[in-house]
């Protein structure tokens, strides 16, 4: 694994904004603009590196499998602060598996030792346009010869033609309102892949979604009934807004994607739960829910962070903190892994999983240890 500098194409932002990544610069809270999409720099992998991720993410999937279905034996709910009343639906749908598209495992890797798992976005995984064409296209431009660990675009639109004789349609993608960011270029990405698989699609923003009275279901802005829904929106948040107990009430009649037993492998809690369940797997950290919690250096995270929101570090470098609005819920403990780092440059690996298999990769990288929203996403390739 190499960090390698190269120049970028003279037109690039033109050249992505071509493939749908309008998302190429964040604004931070000061107002000040700065790279995402950033291609000054790749990174470069032996295909026995490449192996060994996709390896890892296969082995992190079936770990998850059973860490959900022990959560659900063992009735450890309470132990990730998921509400009992949601339980009933966790339970069912986790037993008669509906439609399931992605997830996005975050790594720890420098080409050395096993990839490590940081956590599991499998609820609202976004930086996918980046992974899937964004980065194909400039490997395509740059360097034709050359391979990538990518085949996410493909396996998503099959995954749709799998899902779509189980979808009422039109299938709903909606996000909640925030124009121009990577939520709504996700969703609009989605959507296309799902109308390449043949399916008829709607876009609908989550605060347009109506309820409607008489006939006891959900509508959209025509009044047309609602019953499949595709939301790059959180369960936690869903359950606990005005019309959560509807959607509880209604969920056996719709299609929602991701389905609610996501809130088990989206929890962070769930960290602690594998390490109970395989101490010492190579894929694996050591993580507990605070109890008894002696490693000299950890990392503090809440069950239902994003963006590296409200985590705080204690390292061998000194603590390192991440403001933010998270922890309502609680914090799980895990040891701090010393991150790859590249002079300054501390890579995340996002190992893209569709219909449980290992799709490809994407790299977020950040000059802090801790990845954020105003981390920056660099293309790679195969040797």
């Amino acid at each position: 694994m190499k960090r390698i500098a190269v120049s970028p194409r003279e037109n690039w932002p033109q050249e992505v904004e071509k493939v749908g990544l309008t998302y190429h610069h964040t604004t931070a809270k000061d107002g000040q603009s700065s790279l995402y999409w950033d291609e000054s720099a790749y990174y470069s992998f032996y295909s026995h590196e490449v192996d060994e991720m996709e390896q890892a993410t296969s082995d992190l999937h079936e770990l998850f499998v059973e860490a959900g279905q022990y959560i659900i034996d063992k009735n450890r709910f309470a132990d990730l602060a998921i509400p009992a009343s949601v339980v009933p639906l966790i339970k069912e749908s986790w037993n008669s598996e509906p439609p399931s598209l992605y997830g996005r495992f975050d790594l720890a890797y420098d080409g050395k030792s096993p990839p490590k798992l940081l956590e599991y976005n499998a609820d609202t995984p976004t930086a996918l346009l980046e992974a899937s064409v964004v980065q194909w296209y400039w490997l395509r431009q740059l360097f034709p010869a050359k391979d990538q660990f990518n085949s996410i675009h493909e396996r998503l639109i099959e995954k749709w033609r799998e899902i779509k004789p189980h979808i009422q349609q039109p299938l709903y993608f909606g996000y909640a309102y925030n124009p121009d960011t990577e939520d709504e270029m996700t969703v609009h990405y989605l959507r296309d892949t799902a109308s390449q698989a043949g399916i008829s699609t709607e876009f609908i923003l989550m605060n347009d979604i109506g309820w409607d009275r008489s006939g006891g279901g959900f509508i959209d802005l025509d009044y047309n009934p609602i019953r499949s829904v595709f939301k790059l929106y959180p369960w936690e948040w869903i359950i606990n807004e005005e019309f959560g107990k509807q959607v509880l009430d209604t969920y056996r009649k719709m299609v929602w994607i991701e389905p609610v037993w996501k809130m088990l492998w989206a929890n962070k809690g769930i960290l602690a739960i594998l390490w109970e369940l395989f101490p010492g797997h190579p894929n694996l950290v050591e993580a507990n829910l605070g109890y008894e919690f002696s490693l000299p250096y950890y990392v503090k995270k809440p069950f239902l962070g994003r963006e590296g929101s409200s985590i705080f570090m204690k390292t061998p470098y000194g603590a390192i903190e991440q403001l933010g609005e998270y922890g309502a819920e609680g914090f799980v403990y895990q040891e701090f892994i010393d991150m790859p780092d590249f002079d300054g440059y501390f890579p995340i690996v996002g190992s893209w999983v569709v219909d449980g298999s290992p799709a490809g990769i994407g790299i977020r990288e950040s000059d802090s240890r801790i990845t954020t929203n105003l981390s920056r996403f660099i293309p790679h390739l195969i040797e």
